[in-house]
């Protein structure tokens, strides 16, 4: 059945010049007729795209495909809309809604700037929370809240031509539990999410109906990093291709989804991601947050964890989903996103003494296709400097510091190994780096 839009207008509708253009667009659908087929279908596509939604006004789609728990569509689709826009998926809080979750955040004047689509889900049952515990919402296609997001995704996707690569999520509280369940569900589809006051995927998980989990909301819940990893990746059994990164936001006085919930996503998403839990960065971007990254060191590593001290559960302020699209990738700025983990494994060692250390680096090619050419970033830990190496040539001495092949070894076959080396002096921290990167890709930790 075709989509049924129902707009709620915050805003005022398209000029007349777009209605005129709506409306001729039949009649040039109408003479294409004749034109070659791959060209109707394009136009039949910019006909539908044309009017699908009412640009720059929330609206409501219906028929969108499958949706078992009975979930509404909304979506935000701004006047210049890029061509295969990315999307964002934006879900409310408990007692919340899509209309609610789009009055509240600012996602959709920032879409207007970057030019890429907001969906918004909502809630009907009773509660308005998001189902994140029964069994059918933890699995792909279990028939739960999931697979009816994961209809609008489609819908979106087909109706505007969007980029598949680049669809992301992210919500507060319920919306938040929810984004760690569909980067769970469906890795195949979200390029990253963020999470405002969650909890890990499957911490929630109920059999016996609720929909609420005492312990994992008074962060009684903990388990080991792999323990968490394997349940996100039991969602989707069998599914070894790129992971989704991850943003987590908590305050520390949060008394409804408790502060451990902080550190067990930590621990699941660094699993996931298969990067250390040891920081490669930590800092403060603002007074009484502390963001650590783990894997990298850039805007777009693959996790990325800010806690903000004295913060209650109601965390989400105007000006945190600037910080969301440059995790994201989608406001225009910052170094290129880091490619997942995966092609690449690094083991590392060190023997150290009073002022020195020696560390030896061995790098796996896991991927499927030979490494011609390499170069290791990783970070060396503050107050050590490289005197020396072999294997490879360092630079700079300290910081960030790239290891380039030498002549010898600079080929690494699929599933071959290259050892390297270096001298270092310390102040007193002798640790091995906590992540390197392979031509630019993140290296799973061995």
């Amino acid at each position: 059945m075709p989509a049924t839009p129902h707009p709620a207008t915050r805003r005022p509708l398209r000029s007349i010049l777009l209605a005129l253009v709506t409306a001729l667009l039949p009649l040039l659908a109408a003479s294409a007729l004749t034109a070659p087929a791959a060209a109707a279908g394009e136009l039949a596509r910019a006909s539908a795209r044309q009017g699908a939604v009412t640009a720059a006004a929330l609206t409501e789609v219906t028929n969108f495909g499958p949706n078992p728990s009975n979930l509404r569509m909304y979506l935000y689709v701004p006047e210049s809309v890029t061509p295969e826009p990315a999307v964002v998926v934006a879900v409310h809080w408990c007692t919340g809604s899509g209309p609610d979750m789009y009055n509240g955040t600012e996602y959709d004047t920032l879409a207007d700037r970057y030019g890429f689509i907001v969906l918004y889900p909502s809630v009907t049952r009773s509660s308005k929370c998001f189902d994140v515990s029964s069994p059918q919402a933890l699995r792909r296609g279990g028939g739960s809240d999931p697979v009816g997001i994961k209809s609008m995704i489609d819908w979106v996707t087909r109706t505007y031509d969007a980029d598949t690569g680049r669809i992301f999520a992210t919500g507060i509280s319920s919306g938040a539990m929810m984004t760690n369940v569909l980067l769970g569900d469906y890795p195949d589809v979200f390029a990253a999410g963020a999470a405002f006051s969650g909890v890990p995927f499957g911490c929630f998980a109920t059999t016996d109906g609720s929909e609420w989990n005492s312990a994992c909301s008074g962060g009684t819940v903990t388990r080991t990093p792999k323990e968490w990893g394997d349940l996100a990746r039991g969602a989707y059994p069998g599914y070894t291709g790129p992971r989704p990164r991850m943003q987590i936001w908590h305050g520390t006085q949060d008394d409804v989804l408790r502060y451990p919930n902080f550190g067990e996503q930590i621990k699941q998403w660094t699993d996931v991601q298969g990067v250390s839990r040891t920081p490669a960065t930590t800092d403060t971007p603002q007074s009484g947050w502390t963001r650590t990254r783990y894997g990298g060191t850039g805007d777009r590593a693959p996790v990325e964890a800010i806690s903000l001290q004295g913060v209650g559960h109601n965390l989400y302020a105007q000006g945190m989903a600037s910080r969301v699209l440059t995790f994201f990738g989608l406001d225009g700025s910052g170094p290129a996103p880091q490619p997942p983990p995966g092609a690449c494994k690094v083991t590392a060692s060190v023997n150290a003494w009073n002022t020195g250390l020696t560390a030896t680096v061995t790098v796996t090619n896991t991927g499927s296709t030979t490494v011609n050419g390499w170069k290791l970033g990783f970070t060396l830990p503050a107050g050590q400097t490289v005197t020396g190496g072999w294997g490879a040539t360092y630079a700079p001495s300290s910081g960030s510091v790239t290891a380039t092949n030498v002549s010898y070894n600079g080929t690494i076959a699929p599933g071959a190994s290259v050892s390297i080396g270096y001298q270092a002096g310390h102040g007193g921290n002798s640790a091995v780096p906590a992540a390197f990167t392979l031509n630019g890709t993140a290296c799973a930790a061995g």
